[in-house]
């Protein structure tokens, strides 16, 4: 699904150490038939103008997917912030004619394909500068809707002051919030864990199947 707003770029945010997962590569944690960022790109790409992964270490080990791969540029990583900025910094310089970023976690398999369309509709509702995703009533603050040429503060707000926490940054902003529902499943449903990862193949297997999934709370 194309959004119907400005063309849109995408961040997709692998650049975490995993360390629930046992020190695992998480992004290429198998689901089915694809690894988890597989599935995220999957549901992004028909949905942007262009596509990014920010991951740190070895980027050939991602080269099979067929994207484009950002380190952070700040170290120690200092969190999903320092992705945001490396994917906007990506874009302002490859693709100026672009002037929207969405991001998005790797470990999101059942990501929704209306995923920017919506916060494009949620940000223009609000004349906010920023929209972000929310389910349940509950915020997902690396989901979010980005103008690139908010790169400049972003920078000065990670190497000046030191600020880590992307619900900060926002506090900076006007922002507006796009609703999903959480039946049969919540679509921000992440995995962090091995027994997430388990949970998420019974969702697949339900979802593949056209059956509800298992009764069981949900992230």
């Amino acid at each position: 699904m194309r959004p119907a707003g400005p063309p849109t770029a995408a961040i997709v945010l692998a650049g975490g150490r995993a360390t629930r997962m046992g020190g695992a590569d998480k992004p290429l944690q198998m689901l089915g038939s694809r690894p988890l960022i597989g599935h995220v790109m999957a549901a992004l790409a028909p949905q942007s103008a262009a596509l990014v992964v920010n991951a740190n270490g070895d980027a050939l080990r991602l080269a099979p997917l067929g994207a484009p791969v950002v380190p952070d540029e700040l170290p120690d990583f200092p969190g999903p912030l320092a992705g945001i900025l490396a994917g906007l910094d990506h874009f302002a310089a490859q693709r100026p004619d672009l002037e929207f970023a969405v991001s998005a976690a790797t470990d999101t398999p059942f990501l929704p394909d209306d995923l920017i369309v919506r916060l494009h509709a949620a940000r223009t509702a609000a004349r906010a500068e920023i929209a972000i995703a929310r389910s349940d009533n509950i915020v997902h603050p690396t989901f979010a809707l980005w103008p690139i040429g908010l790169r400049t503060d972003l920078r000065a707000a990670l190497v000046e002051e030191d600020l880590r926490r992307v619900t900060s940054f926002f506090a900076r902003y006007s922002c507006a919030y796009a609703d999903w529902e959480i039946e049969p499943y919540d679509p921000f449903f992440n995995v962090n864990t091995p027994d997430d990862l388990r949970r998420a193949e019974e969702i697949l297997t339900a979802r593949d199947g056209g059956i509800s999934p298992p009764a069981q709370s949900q992230k």
